[in-house]
């Protein structure tokens, strides 16, 4: 099963040596997105709610640059730094997913790179 490392011009720039978006036997793998505005190459202001936005828009964006979107999304996994903030970023999320509801899975991490407050990864199908 050959893998396509595909870019993501529309997305921020790894913050190490790993691609946005890694595609095997169909599966589209988007590696775990943080609030940085692709734009400014920087992490955005904002609380929980700011960043959620902007974590799903930028994986809406590189989707999009592989011809895909939010309803071929089928698993996701959030990590937070703090469970609390689950409501505001359940909200959120479930304004970009909408009635796709992709499997997920939501976890406390403590502690996320660059003192984020919430790193999406997703799973999605051609």
């Amino acid at each position: 099963m050959p893998k396509t490392i595909h870019s993501a011009p529309s997305g921020p720039e790894p913050m190490g040596p790993y691609s946005m978006i890694t595609e095997a036997n169909g599966f589209v793998f988007c590696s775990g997105m943080v609030a940085i505005d692709p734009a400014a190459g920087a992490a955005i202001d904002g609380d929980v709610t700011a960043q959620t936005h902007q974590v799903m828009k930028n994986i809406g964006a590189i989707l999009g640059d592989v011809g895909l979107g939010y309803d071929d999304i089928v698993k996701t996994t959030i990590f937070l730094s703090d469970i609390a903030d689950f409501p505001a970023v359940n909200e959120v999320y479930g304004i970009y997913v909408g009635d796709s509801k992709p499997a997920r899975s939501t976890f406390q991490a403590g502690a996320l790179p660059g003192g984020f407050d919430v790193e999406i990864e997703c799973i999605a199908a051609r």
